[in-house]
């Protein structure tokens, strides 16, 4: 793909995202698309068959973001002495990448179109989310196997601690329309976690 290509390729590509969050998957035409973008309707069906190719590379491509939040759950210190505020420290960061507004802006497409692309919605959950929880679950055998921690189920604590941490945001951004959250709440939704958590497995 040359330059030129490429950069037309992207501009569909953003022109999309911006449209599908906005009047979701059924509310956007590919002429929709292709005016944002500013490229003729050909050049859109060029790079993307159809709305459905499209629409499943969009979603696909934010997966690539839980990798972020893999690499730091993986790396949780040993450190008993420090553990409430490592696991916070996790929390927090953890909260800050799920509560961002696009992504709950995606998570709400996902969850509306599940009807109609099962499949996609499926894959997106497994590639995301699911993968960052049996990372962490990883991370907590890891922490049991040192003493630090008194789990007989790491994935089941791992979806305790997300749902400690994500319950109230999540919930209030989905229900309206958007996140209802400050910094500092969600500072104090990480702190209360973590410590409703080892209250449970330390």
């Amino acid at each position: 793909m040359d330059s030129r290509s490429a950069r037309k390729h992207q501009a569909i590509l953003e022109a999309a995202t911006t449209l599908f969050l906005e009047k979701g998957y059924s509310g956007t035409s590919m002429d929709d698309i292709a005016k944002l973008a500013a490229v003729s309707k050909q050049t859109v069906y060029k790079h993307f068959a159809d709305k459905e190719t499209l629409f499943a590379e969009i979603v696909l491509a934010t997966t690539d973001r839980i990798d972020g939040v893999i690499d730091m759950v993986s790396d949780i210190p040993l450190d008993a002495g420090r553990l409430e505020e490592n696991l916070t420290r996790l929390a927090t960061r953890f909260l800050t990448a799920l509560t961002h507004p696009q992504v709950l802006q995606l998570r709400r497409l996902v969850v509306a179109s599940a009807d109609i692309f099962p499949e996609l919605g499926a894959t997106w959950y497994e590639q995301g989310f699911e993968r960052g929880i049996t990372t962490l679950a990883a991370a907590f055998r890891r922490l049991a196997d040192e003493g630090l921690l008194r789990i007989d189920d790491p994935l089941l604590a791992a979806h305790h601690f997300a749902g400690l941490l994500l319950w109230i945001p999540v919930n209030r951004a989905m229900f309206h329309g958007g996140p209802r959250h400050t910094r500092e709440e969600l500072d104090y939704y990480a702190a209360a976690g973590v410590a409703a958590f080892l209250r449970a497995y330390r």
